[in-house]
């Protein structure tokens, strides 16, 4: 499907068809694909996705690669919407989101969100600077990145609309996740599930 027009998020959201298999972000108008996701950074999600579980967070408020965020444009070339790889979405998105899984700019944010960062600069950029900016002007209270080439799992908490360093883990280091105080995992542990 051509669109003859640049959308608006609006016009994105009542689609029947985007024309596109998968996911998509929406870029100035446009549609833009996203490319399937890497085997590592698919086991390193569906890892923490599963000991998440293990503590006994409801499957139902967990979304692995199923959960769009609106997010404002802050900058040129921005989306306007980001696939995070792991969501933990709040009670009341599951009415809000009956018709589409889509947390908007007029709904709480979600609680957390994990972004697996693939390798290359533009990645690395757009996991550490632009989606930093955009889930904290979101308002999404813990946003943790995962960083395979780095080795490390950067736990980051929003204090007065900015994300700060709660913490940088390596090694045989036991993450300390503001959100969940009962998850009992290392960087290593986390790391390894896609090696």
């Amino acid at each position: 499907m051509t669109f003859t027009q640049k959308l608006t998020f609006a016009d994105y959201l009542a689609l029947e068809d985007t024309g596109i298999e998968g996911r998509a972000e929406l870029i100035e108008g446009e549609l833009i694909a996203l490319p399937p996701e890497s085997r590592i950074n698919t086991e390193i999600a569906t890892f923490v996705f599963s000991s998440l579980l293990a503590i006994a967070i409801p499957h139902y408020l967990l979304k692995l690669y199923s959960c769009e965020v609106q997010t404002p444009v802050l900058e040129p070339r921005d989306a306007a919407n980001r696939y995070p790889d792991l969501v933990l979405i709040r009670e009341e998105h599951r009415a809000l989101c009956d018709r589409r899984m889509t947390i908007t700019l007029e709904m709480p944010p979600p609680l957390w969100v994990m972004e697996v960062v693939s390798p290359g600069k533009t990645n690395r950029d757009r996991d550490y600077i632009r989606k930093r900016a955009q889930y904290a002007a979101v308002g999404i209270p813990e946003y943790v990145i995962v960083d395979p080439e780095e080795q490390a799992v950067l736990v980051l908490r929003l204090e007065q609309g900015e994300y700060i360093e709660a913490g940088r883990y390596t090694g045989e280091c036991p993450l300390q996740s503001p959100t969940f105080p009962a998850l009992n995992l290392t960087a290593a542990q986390v790391l390894s599930a896609g090696q």
